[in-house]
């Protein structure tokens, strides 16, 4: 099998090794010329055999969106396109009915797995036509870890469907990793508590808590132990605004990813216009007192040398 791959980023760079190492033919191509293996992409269409697949590794929105309209004014009918990046659902969907106006499939793939993928093997979760997704088994396999199928790879269901299961893993995930986080916190805050990473450390077998991210923790505190080289500022990708939108739209109950998200948006405040109301009001009708804000120094100005 030989199958294009636009996009050579940690992942897809990752993933191009792994593929090769399964067997499979990859030619990548990525706008860095130092790690692509074509000039152009019109030079990746023409190195594939006819009844192309190209899988497209690249970031979700305007850029992925550009990358598959070029493909669509490219592409011969009977080729497939799969889109292993973190789109939105509800682009997947436009995206495959703009490939089908050619005659060409679409499949949209979750992918779960980050820089570790080519040492452990990808989770996927895969949507679209199930002839198209029996087509490219040979790409799955070789990307998701060895062992049974079921337990690393889903066709999850009609176009749109392997990246809203990837969302929602995702969504998941915060709500794990703010759990942790605030477990962590508390186990510092407490001072009989001696020993913060030994504790992490010994729930890593036998215990319910223990999990791959339970790991990456032990590990993290192992390079770090205070932390100290960390700020605690946490950008948030976009899954999890998607996944709570969604579970709004659904009107089910999503308190604890709900409550992850605004966390992340916490960790950029310096000083929370929301707390200071806060504490505002609690000192207007219970005359609470309020910490005084610090007075901003003005900044010293440099005086220039006069003259001799």
């Amino acid at each position: 099998m030989h199958i294009g791959l636009i996009g050579l980023g940690k992942m897809g760079a990752n993933m191009r090794d792994r593929l090769r190492r399964a067997g499979i033919e990859v030619t990548g191509y990525d706008r860095k010329p130092e790690v692509s293996d074509v000039a152009s992409l019109d030079e990746l269409i023409e190195k594939l055999p006819t009844r192309r697949i190209i899988w497209v590794m690249v970031p979700s929105g305007e850029v992925t969106a550009s990358v598959i309209t070029e493909l669509s004014e490219k592409l011969d009918a009977g080729d497939l396109v799969i889109d292993g990046g973190n789109s939105r659902f509800t682009e997947d969907q436009k995206h495959s009915a703009l490939l089908g106006e050619k005659n060409i499939s679409f499949v949209d793939c979750g992918v779960s797995g980050g820089v570790w993928g080519l040492k452990n093997g990808y989770g996927l979760m895969a949507g679209g036509d199930k002839s198209d997704v029996e087509r490219a088994m040979p790409i799955f396999d070789a990307l998701r870890p060895e062992g049974n199928r079921e337990e690393s790879f889903v066709h999850v269901g009609d176009s749109g469907a392997g990246h809203y299961a990837k969302m929602v893993h995702n969504g998941i995930e915060y709500g794990l990793m703010q759990a942790y986080a605030e477990g962590y916190e508390l186990l510092e805050a407490k001072d009989i508590i001696k020993d913060v990473h030994g504790t992490f450390r010994a729930w890593q077998q036998g215990t319910v808590v223990r999990s791959w991210l339970l790991d990456l923790m032990v590990q993290a505190l192992e390079e770090d132990p205070g932390l100290e080289k960390i700020a605690g500022y946490v950008e948030d990708s976009g899954e999890g605004r998607w996944t709570v939108e969604e579970a709004v739209a659904n009107a089910v109950p999503a308190p604890v990813i709900s409550a992850a998200l605004f966390a992340r948006f916490a960790s950029r405040q310096d000083d929370s216009p929301a707390m200071k109301m806060v504490s505002a009001l609690r000192n207007q009708f219970g005359g609470h007192a309020v910490k005084e804000a610090a007075v901003k120094q003005p900044e010293d100005k440099q005086v220039p040398d006069l003259p001799e």
